[in-house]
């Protein structure tokens, strides 16, 4: 089927009439659904030209993948040469910045704008390898009708991301492309070959600016005469730090101050190249992480905001309901339920460390911070006997959005336990703080401990009316 023109096209055809597609390969159905959402047009002629001559020149000069160019021409050029192929490089972008090989292929190509300057991303000409490629981030190969655009059905185009090993970021895609009838079948192994080659040169070339940088300023961190420091690269990485500097492997280079695992805090000194952290003495300090969930969630990490997707909040939940930590299972299964997959959990906890840092530990996978939770202090009014913090202090439903079992759980207990509590406990003042417009017992109660002279009572009342009346 995939190398089938005939029914390639048949098969795009019929997903683009609205019909089912059956032979198609799962991950172009849903490039083509990525293309039409962004209103890539099926008959378009050819990718649109985003740079010209002079600004591919400049780009090309500061793009970090002009280290590897050697490398790909190398492994690349003269064998899509030989093929009647050519070697595209793009950003990550898409962007094309080299187009290489076959003069003749080239001149062919120029028709449908395979050429340097233009736009190959998905959302610009749809479905394609590089587009494709940047859009999941692994190698993958487009066949004729695999691309939405008609005009491209007579190519093959197998593309592989770059990687930097600096910062870990798509720098931008390695393909080759020609004619579908001359794509040899190890051509996608080839170029996935040469794409890790690269990164390879990369992570040489890498290790040896670091060690540069480690000779040049290695003397200020001896300066430091066993105090606590790090050296830095230039992104924050850690290339040397002197003992009892607790530090991940990268610290945010953008902020004066910085904050260590253990609660410590450290000023950036900038060098010519790089950093110099210089930590301050001290016994260890336990950070404060703040959570406010009752309602949309915020949180904070010694005051200073932390940017938290609905899932890490939901992580957080998990983790703060039990302080002695949970392993991938556990909280796949709290998060998931039955269908919950540790490898999917693993993957959000890793991008929730990279907000929290030493803060959030592993095995099992807990929070190594002093946790300040509104839901937390509901919890603790709530055993304490005091029924007025409890009330003031439940504004709204455990993250209302959330479907997660641990949470759906929690928030259920904690609206059961504080009305419960509020009605058979409360005073007035409490009643008044809790009572949701909807609850008739509790206006009703809230109704008869007013008392007449109180102006709230009249709202209450007039409440309870339209409750009764609507039920």
């Amino acid at each position: 089927m995939r190398g089938d023109p005939l029914l390639l096209a048949r098969e795009h055809e019929a997903a683009l009439a609205g019909g089912p597609a059956p032979g198609t390969r799962p991950v172009i159905l849903e490039s083509w659904r990525r293309s039409l959402a962004a209103r890539v047009d099926p008959d378009s002629r050819e990718a649109p030209l985003v740079l010209d001559r002079d600004e591919v020149v400049d780009l090309r000069a500061a793009h970090p993948l002009a280290q590897a160019l050697p490398v790909l021409r190398e492994t690349l050029v003269s064998i899509a040469d030989d093929a009647e192929h050519v070697m595209i490089i793009t950003d990550a972008d898409g962007r094309v910045l080299w187009c290489e090989g076959s003069a003749r292929v080239r001149g062919v190509a120029e028709r449908v704008r395979l050429t340097e300057g233009a736009r190959w991303s998905e959302d610009a000409i749809g479905t394609n390898a590089m587009g494709l490629a940047l859009a999941t981030g692994g190698p993958v190969t487009v066949h004729s009708a695999e691309h939405l655009v008609r005009t491209c059905h007579g190519w093959t185009c197998a593309a592989s991301p770059v990687t930097d090993p600096d910062s870990g970021r798509t720098l931008g895609v390695v393909d080759v492309s020609g004619p579908l009838t001359s794509l040899h079948p190890a051509m996608p192994a080839l170029v996935s070959a040469a794409a890790r080659l690269a990164e390879g040169h990369l992570r040489t070339r890498l290790a040896e600016r670091d060690e540069r940088l480690r000779s040049a300023n290695m003397r200020h961190l001896l300066a430091l005469r066993g105090g606590p420091g790090a050296l830095l690269s230039q992104t924050g990485r850690v290339l040397a730090a002197e003992p009892g500097t607790e530090l991940s492997g990268r610290v945010d280079v953008g902020r004066d101050r910085v904050r260590l695992a253990d609660g410590r805090t450290g000023v950036l000194e900038p060098l010519d190249e790089g950093y110099l952290l210089r930590v301050e003495r001290g016994a260890r300090r336990r950070p404060v992480l703040s959570l406010r969930f009752l309602g949309e969630p915020t949180a904070a990490l010694d005051g200073d905001e932390v940017a938290l997707t609905l899932r890490h909040a939901e992580v957080l939940v998990a983790l703060a309901l039990h302080p002695r930590g949970l392993t991938a299972d556990q909280l796949a299964l709290r998060l998931y339920g039955e269908r919950g997959n540790p490898v999917t959990v693993r993957a959000e906890l890793h991008r929730l460390r990279a907000q929290l840092g030493g803060v959030l530990l592993t095995r099992p996978y807990r929070l190594d911070a002093e946790v300040r939770g509104d839901f937390l202090a509901v919890r603790a009014a709530l055993r304490s006997g005091d029924v007025t913090a409890a009330a003031s202090g439940y504004g709204d439903e455990l993250l209302p959005r959330s479907d997660a079992p641990v949470v759906r759980a929690e928030r259920e207990d904690l609206a059961a336990a504080v009305r419960r509590t509020v009605l058979d406990r409360g005073d007035a003042e409490a009643l008044w703080r809790f009572a949701r417009d909807e609850d008739a017992e509790a206006l009703d109660r809230l109704a008869r401990l007013l008392p007449r002279a109180d102006p709230r009572r009249e709202l209450v009342v007039s409440r309870l009316r339209r409750v009764l009346a609507e039920a």
